[in-house]
């Protein structure tokens, strides 16, 4: 082995805390950036591809059929600014039932004799493209689960038709739900029903701005009122990324304080390194060591630690990826997602060379320094640095440990600001971590609206065997989804074709002692005009807005006719509050089509936020037949709940129903992984601000290891030592937490709104709001806390060193 190669194995050898600190830092900002850098790609990747392979729509526009014709909607394909178009093609929403299955959610079915090539090539993932009549092929996204040979009747539409799966496909912007034939398409359109859909590729659509222009250059010559509805290929790509995007805002926060405070502290440590050893340098030079080679030294004592924290923070980064991926795969047929290995290159070369810059820059010194000067200098701090604080402490009525601790810092100020520094990142990562766990827990309120003090849940509805077609429901009506079973009722055992008991458990909740404000919910499935699939409207019978319904903007509705909806219904249907939106009915025409005005904007996550809040009245035309599905109570004051609850059970037993004292609740796989990495990664942001400040304590009660002495000497006992060591950090801790617990908020109240975006939500006041006055004292001391964590191993190490072996120590 060399002679450079001794010096840097015994200086890692010899500074085993440094060493410790350094792979740890380095090991978190590389489990940062592996980890944000793979979501980074995983997010557009599937996505991106697939749309360049398929040609994908850039604009898919759903015309009425009554206000427009074929001729009109062909000649827009030759509008400038179109670089391809395919269509129109005949469309028509249609609810399927499967297979002796109870009906299925509204599809969007278009008429299409290929699968298409310069415009939405629709991609076959098993089996083959419909060719004649009596067949059709299934989305992979569509709300039946396709199965090759799975026999789909229609029994609510004239001569009940009855289609057979060939095929499985994917769109990529999701243009339809099924294709079939063109030749099929009357006989799954109602007299009077059933649009037109046009494609349109733009030779600039990478805005929505532009997106919005193009659409309007190739409608501006068609009648008013012809567009149903648009879906900007933005729009499904941001419904793509959704899982994974959530988290980018997250960990570029995390990523940022983990790199920063990496290069802080291996700053710190070479520049302590050298400090504290310049008398050895000088016996390097002394020896032969040349100044390049002085520098090399102390660079590869931080570079071996950051090579092995880079290692586990390579494999750290690709477990704490595996939750999160595995929400993103199978997507688009695609296998298993994995971390790209450019991602592993990139991040591992850029920390190692950022970790070598910054010792090297530390080092630069070390290979400045004149031999003769190197030997000539101590260890001892500069005379007189620090003494007005150590005379003004004396003043305080303090014991005197006590006193010599506080005024430490400012002899050494330096390392007091490094020391401080690693403390206020680990503040500001707790303060965020804090605020995020609050936020989200706010956001799961609004997701599963859960004020209610007891809710009585139906049973689901037993569809049972599937009669002949046109059969009637316990309503007298064709069956339609929700509507298979009266909530609160089932049928006697073994009498299938008997009524089921009209018994309503809103009566008894109504009439039992206690009831306060109640309300009940419906929930039915239906299509909305211009967007593929199907969407839950929640009709509510009383006033449901005291429900845990939290608003973003406008109000609650108060009339029928008005809906509130969350904000990515808003942005799927490029809607505004005033706009109004058609609900296709019972989608397949057989009903009235619904029109609501919105009115207001809600905070709802579930279901992709694609759901809509109305009033039961509302769709009395399309749904005369909807019962509900649960009833919310609030009981009046005074009212013990789970004497309520007993009670009421006694009373619904009958109708098979069961409440139950609370919220329905609702939980999430994402908000679970997210408060798991922010407590993982908080954790060791904390770990390497303790260890930080473990190593400038480490030093300071080395360098003072005689004064120390002559304190024991002159009967100073080891309590009153620890006090001291401890004490000294209590100025830093204190700054540091009081500075870092605002830039902590100020970091949250960044992240949180772009975390939102990223879903395609907006977030309220109240769920921003998160931090009160009397909670932030507590996170004020977590600085302290950091602090004192760091400072017990020196202090312990300064205590039980003997007075003698103290004094002759140099």
């Amino acid at each position: 082995m060399s002679a450079l190669g001794k010096v840097v194995r015994s200086g890692v050898r010899r500074r085993r805390v440094q060493t410790l600190v350094v792979g740890l830092a380095t090991m978190m900002a590389v489990t940062v950036s592996v980890l944000g850098g793979s979501l980074l790609v995983v997010s557009g990747a599937p996505f991106d591809d697939a749309f360049a392979e398929q040609h994908g729509a850039h604009l898919s526009l759903q015309f009425d059929a009554g206000k427009v014709s074929a001729g009109q909607l062909s000649k827009s394909k030759d509008v400038q600014g179109v670089s391809g178009a395919a269509g129109p093609f005949r469309t028509a929403t249609v609810t399927p039932r499967s297979d002796g299955a109870g009906p299925g959610g509204p599809l969007t079915v278009a008429g299409r004799g290929d699968p298409g090539r310069d415009v939405d090539e629709v991609a076959l993932r098993d089996g083959r493209w419909p060719t004649r009549s009596g067949e059709i092929a299934l989305s992979a996204d569509a709300p039946l689960i396709p199965a090759l040979g799975m026999e789909i009747t229609f029994p609510d539409l004239p001569g009940d038709p009855e289609l057979t799966v060939v095929g499985v496909a994917r769109s990529v912007t999701r243009t339809a739900d099924a294709w079939v034939v063109p030749s099929q398409m009357p006989a799954l359109t109602v007299p009077g029903g059933g649009g037109y859909q046009m494609l349109y590729r733009f030779t600039e659509a990478d805005t929505a701005a532009r997106i919005s222009a193009g659409g309007s250059a190739v409608t501006r010559s068609l009648p008013s009122g012809a567009v149903l509805g648009k879906q900007s290929w933005l729009t499904v790509k941001e419904t793509a990324e959704r899982e994974t995007a959530v988290y980018v805002p997250f960990l570029m926060a995390f990523g940022a304080l983990g790199l920063v405070m990496s290069v802080l502290i291996v700053g710190n440590i070479v520049a302590s390194a050298v400090g504290t050893g310049t008398r050895r340098i000088g016996i390097l030079k002394a020896v032969g060591l040349t100044p390049s080679q002085v520098v090399r030294a102390y660079v590869g004592q931080a570079l071996i630690p950051a090579a092995v924290g880079t290692a586990l923070g390579v494999v750290a980064g690709h477990l704490l990826a595996v939750p999160v991926m595995a929400e993103t795969e199978e997507v688009y047929g695609t296998a298993s997602l994995a971390v790209a290995p450019w991602v592993d290159l990139t991040v591992t070369g850029g920390v190692l060379g950022l970790v070598a810059v910054t010792a090297w820059a530390s080092a630069w010194r070390a290979g400045r320094l004149r031999t003769v000067d190197a030997l000539a200098v101590g260890r001892t701090s500069p005379a007189g640095r620090g003494r007005w604080a150590a005379r003004l402490a004396g003043r305080l009525p303090l014991p005197r440990p006590v006193a010599l601790g506080l005024a430490r810092p400012f002899a050494r100020p330096v390392r007091a600001l490094a020391m401080g520094t690693a403390i206020l990142f680990g503040t500001v990562a707790v303060t965020f971590t804090v605020g995020m766990s609050a936020s989200l827990g706010q956001v799961m309120k609004a997701k599963a609206h859960d004020v209610a003090d007891v809710v009585v849940p139906a049973p689901l509805p037993d569809f049972g065997r599937p009669g002949p077609p046109g059969a009637e429901g316990p309503s007298g009506a064709v069956d339609a989804p929700g509507t298979g079973g009266l909530p609160g009722s089932r049928s006697p055992q073994g009498s299938g074709a008997e009524k089921q008991s009209e018994a309503d458990p809103a009566a008894v909740v109504e009439a039992a002692a206690g009831t306060g404000k109640y309300y009940s919910a419906a929930t039915v499935r239906m299509a909305v005009s211009g967007l593929t699939g199907a969407v839950d409207v929640i009709a509510f019978t009383g006033d449901a807005s005291w429900g845990g319904y939290t608003m973003v903007s406008g109000r609650w509705f108060d009339r029928p006719g008005e809906a509130v909806v969350p904000t990515p219904f808003l942005t799927a249907t490029g809607a505004r509050i005033g706009d109004t939106v058609t609900l296709n009915g019972n989608g397949n025409g057989a009903a009235e089509p619904v029109t609501v005005r919105i009115v207001g904007e809600v905070l709802d996550p579930r279901n992709d936020g694609m759901q809509v809040f109305t009033d039961v009245s509302t769709l009395a035309g399309a749904h005369p037949d909807l019962t509900e599905t649960s009833h919310h109570v609030a009981v009046t004051p005074g009212t013990d709940v789970t004497g309520y609850v007993d009670a009421l059970n006694k009373d619904l037993a009958p109708l098979g129903v069961t409440a139950q004292a609370g919220g329905l609740g609702a939980g999430g796989d994402m908000v679970v992984t997210l408060n798991a990495l922010s407590a993982i990664l908080t954790l060791m942001l904390v770990a390497v601000a303790a260890l930080g400040v473990l190593n400038g304590v480490l030093l300071d009660t080395r360098e003072r290891v005689r004064e120390i002495g002559v304190h024991k000497a002159l009967g100073m006992t080891p309590r009153q030592t620890v006090a001291m060591v401890l004490t000294s950090v209590v100025v830093t801790g204190l700054a540091a937490g009081s500075l870092g617990v605002p830039l902590g908020v100020a970091l949250h109240g960044w992240v949180l709104p772009a975390m939102g975006d990223s879903v395609g939500l907006r977030l309220p006041g109240s769920v921003m709001a998160v931090y009160h006055g009397a909670e932030l004292v507590p996170l004020v001391l977590g600085g302290l806390l950091i602090a004192a964590l760091g400072a017990l191993l020196p202090a312990g190490w300064a205590a039980r060193t003997r007075t003698a072996t103290a004094l002759r120590t140099e």
